[in-house]
Order: structure tokens, then C-alpha cells, then sequence
């Protein structure tokens, strides 16, 4: 079982960048997709971003334009590089997998907060 732990949140002001690592235990180069969401105390998690193994990308409304997401198979890493910081952006950020689309996902990473604030 592939583990995922998320790593790079931090405390940013408005305007500002952070780029978040998603790393996994085991290969990810046969993964369908990986994906970023988050998630306020109190709301639904959301999907904020995903990548497909062919490079396929989609991206949530509020961050199109801001956010990139990206993997590296040789690595077994995925990555969201967040520009354009928003405070409504402030969440727990959670990396997870799919091994095809007609799966659920696999694991979940423990997260990592990101806190956009002046």
C-alpha cells in the first residue's frame, strides 16, 4: 500500500506563493491520478486539483489561473504550486491517488495548513 505524506504549508500573506510536495512510499508511475484537496473545520472536503498518468490536468474554479499541479513519476512526488494567495485558500491541503478511475482512492496524506493571512 502506497503511503502519501504532504509536506510544504506554511503561514503566507496575501499575494504570496508556497508550493506543496505530495511524496509517496512506493512507485506512483502506474497511479491513474493524483489529486489535491482541502478542507476548513466545519465544510466538506474539496477537490481542488488532479493529474492523470498521461498529464491530463483539471482544476476547481476559484484556483484556475493560480494553482498548478504537477507530478513527477521518477521522484513518486506531486506537487501544487499555489500563486496568487487568497485568504479563503487557508485549509488543510491533502494529497491522495487513484489506481483507475473506477476505484476509490487508495490513501490519504495526514495534510498540511496552509494559512493565508496578513
Amino acid at each position: 500500500q502506497v503511503q502519501l505524506v504532504e509536506s510544504g504549508g506554511g503561514l503566507v500573506q496575501p499575494g504570496g506563493s508556497l508550493r506543496l510536495s505530495c511524496a509517496a512510499s512506493g512507485s506512483i508511475s502506474s497511479l491513474y491520478a493524483m489529486f489535491w484537496y482541502r478542507q476548513v473545520p466545519g465544510k466538506q472536503r474539496e477537490l481542488v486539483a488532479f493529474i492523470t498518468s498521461g498529464g491530463t490536468t483539471s482544476y476547481v474554479d476559484s484556483v484556475k489561473g493560480r494553482f498548478t499541479i504537477s507530478r513527477d513519476n521518477a521522484k513518486n512526488t506531486a506537487s501544487l504550486q499555489m500563486n496568487s494567495l487568497k485568504p479563503e485558500d487557508t485549509a488543510v491541503y491533502y494529497c491522495t491517488a487513484k489506481r483507475s478511475p473506477f476505484e476509490g482512492y487508495i490513501t490519504w496524506g495526514p495534510g498540511t495548513q496552509v494559512t493565508v493571512s496578513s
